[in-house]
């Protein structure tokens, strides 16, 4: 028996986990935890989820988990430690958790590079037409090169918006800035540090509509918070340029929906590059449709690395829980 395997037994604690996980760490779990793993990608139901909260000391969860006051309420029996799988935590209702004497575990910084990698697929496919182009293929109807066929929007030398200079921000701004040359303007509720600023080249822009107004990219990297609940709604969209491109790959409810797509309708932005939407998995017909949106099924960490580390980083928070030692990753 490992030590982590002894230290399970020794508390007595129950390890539930909601969501299947790649193959190593849910051999992870079952040896050393004794986890009870769930057999589908499917997210629990919520009689599930209420009886995993009230039989199991630590729930490892996932953003498809809804974890409000309510269900934490019905199901606060056991659980003292939700160690969720991901970075954002807009899921779980934290006051709720603390008033409960839940703690709370994230997995930051384990998808910050493919997240990053992410986005800038995202703006170099927004700029470039990728989808109308890519339809056209499959959809047999290219004609063959043209002058004037699908003109897109140079990405090199553009000038990228960034809307929150954390981890994700940061790693975005440095492949912008040595990778397509670009001048980076970010935005956030307070200044990043000029360590930070140095290492990503970007420089500061005090009002939110001042950046909208410079970039011809805007690029989302803010948190899901109630500050930033449709921080992105009618009036930051016209205060974009005609010709700008909004991309998202932070949450879908920093945008508002409807209001973005009457942007993308009447022109007053030129598209769109969305990874999250306000009600995922449901997204709007015009938002699958219209041909100035690309749009990719929340992948921003989906490979097999950040997966992977993920999963390791939340098996380190449930480690140092069960050895009664301070959580690498907690969540204030």
């Amino acid at each position: 028996m490992t030590a982590t395997a002894e230290a399970v037994a020794q508390s007595h604690a129950s390890v539930v986990v909601t969501s299947r996980l790649p193959d190593s760490v849910e051999r992870t779990l079952a040896r050393d935890y004794h986890a009870r793993l769930f057999d589908r990608d499917d997210p629990m139901s919520a009689e599930a989820l209420r009886e995993a909260l009230a039989g199991h000391e630590v729930v490892l969860c996932t953003l498809t988990d809804r974890l409000d006051r309510a269900m934490l309420t019905a199901g606060a029996g056991r659980v003292r430690l939700l160690a969720n799988f991901g970075a954002g935590t807009n899921h779980i209702d934290l006051g709720a958790a603390r008033d409960l004497g839940i703690r709370v575990t994230n997995t930051p910084g384990a998808l910050t590079e493919d997240t990053a990698d992410l986005t800038m697929l995202l703006i170099l496919a927004a700029a470039r037409r990728a989808r109308e182009g890519d339809a056209e293929v499959r959809e047999r109807r290219w004609r063959g090169w043209r002058p004037t066929h699908l003109l897109g929007t140079r990405v090199s030398g553009a000038t990228l918006g960034i809307v929150g200079l954390g981890r994700i921000g940061q790693a975005v701004a440095r492949r912008a800035a040595a990778g397509f040359g670009m001048t980076v303007r970010y935005h956030g509720r307070r200044r990043a540090s000029a360590e930070a600023e140095a290492a990503s080249g970007a420089t500061f822009a005090p009002e939110l509509e001042q950046l909208l107004h410079e970039c011809d990219i805007v690029s989302l990297h803010c948190p899901a918070t109630p500050e930033t609940h449709h921080l992105i709604g009618a009036p930051a969209l016209r205060c974009m340029r005609r010709d700008a491109f909004l991309i998202n790959t932070a949450r879908g409810d920093v945008v508002h929906e409807d209001a973005l797509i009457a942007a993308l309708q009447d022109g007053t932005i030129a598209g769109a590059g969305l990874d999250v939407f306000e009600r995922e998995p449901e997204i709007p017909e015009a938002l699958r449709t219209l041909p100035n949106v690309f749009a990719l099924p929340h992948l921003g960490s989906a490979t097999r690395a950040s997966r992977v580390a993920m999963g390791e980083c939340a098996v380190r928070n449930i480690a140092a829980y069960l050895r009664g030692e301070p959580l690498p990753d907690r969540v204030p």
